[in-house]
């Protein structure tokens, strides 16, 4: 079989510094096209994205707590003493920004791993666990390599923080209203930092992408080579589609 992804062996198609992940609106759910509009991240929990100032503002009232939830994790990170389990004071903030950047690569394993193509309910019952290696490196893109994956009980990430489990459930619910199937739960993990990435799931019938077994490997592949420009390969009625 091919690898899942159209661009597996060939080098990246801009300059690392320059590569930047798939980012929706948390609030109207605009896709960024960077080449006209870079979206913005929330200052507080450096998680969230916005299309515009207007976006932001009328998020504010529902994502206020989870903000400050968050902005306290990584403000308390930093007071940890250096040793394994926070190999770097920063961990935290490279944690979210890892996170951002490969949204489109992270959401796409998710959606691989629980297999939603073929058993949408999944979505309700587990998660997917990404255990990451930290590695001191200027390169942001080359400061993690996967360690290992795990599926795991949805539960092990809702029963945990009920701040973050709220977040997960107004998601649910609006992705639900727009006719979705719910929301996918990736826990990305590092030493003794955790961040959830919640992504909002279309019915399958409208995702194109293939069903695939070797997500583990690309996702390693494309990870561990510092490459942030996944382009997945999707087969529709009208052929094949890359990206």
């Amino acid at each position: 079989m091919a690898p899942a992804a159209a661009n597996y062996y060939t080098p990246p198609t801009h300059a690392p510094q320059k590569q930047r992940g798939y980012r929706i609106c948390d609030t109207c759910g605009a896709v960024e096209n960077s080449s006209v509009q870079k979206f913005r991240l929330c200052g507080g929990c450096l998680t969230t994205q916005y299309c515009s100032p207007e976006c932001q503002k009328s998020d504010w009232p529902s994502h206020k707590a989870i903000c400050q939830h968050t902005a306290a994790q990584i403000s308390d990170a930093k007071q940890h003493p250096i040793g394994p389990s926070y190999p770097d004071e920063n961990l935290a903030k490279y944690l979210r920004k890892f996170t951002s950047t490969h949204a489109s690569l992270l959401g796409w394993a998710g959606f691989q791993a629980l297999q939603l193509k073929r058993i949408p309910a999944n979505i309700r019952q587990n998660a997917l666990l990404i255990e990451l290696s930290y590695h001191p490196c200027k390169e942001s893109l080359f400061r993690f390599s996967i360690a290992n994956t795990h599926i795991v009980p949805r539960s092990y990430v809702t029963s945990h923080d009920p701040l973050v489990a709220a977040d997960i459930e107004r998601r649910e619910d609006r992705c639900r209203k727009s006719g979705g199937i719910g929301t996918l739960i990736i826990l990305v993990q590092c030493g003794g930092i955790s961040q959830v990435m919640p992504v909002e799931v279309d019915p399958p019938s409208k995702i194109a992408w293939d069903s695939r077994e070797d997500w583990k490997e690309v996702l390693r592949h494309f990870v561990d080579s510092g490459r942030s420009d996944f382009k997945p390969i999707s087969t529709t009625a009208r052929g094949v589609v890359y990206g």
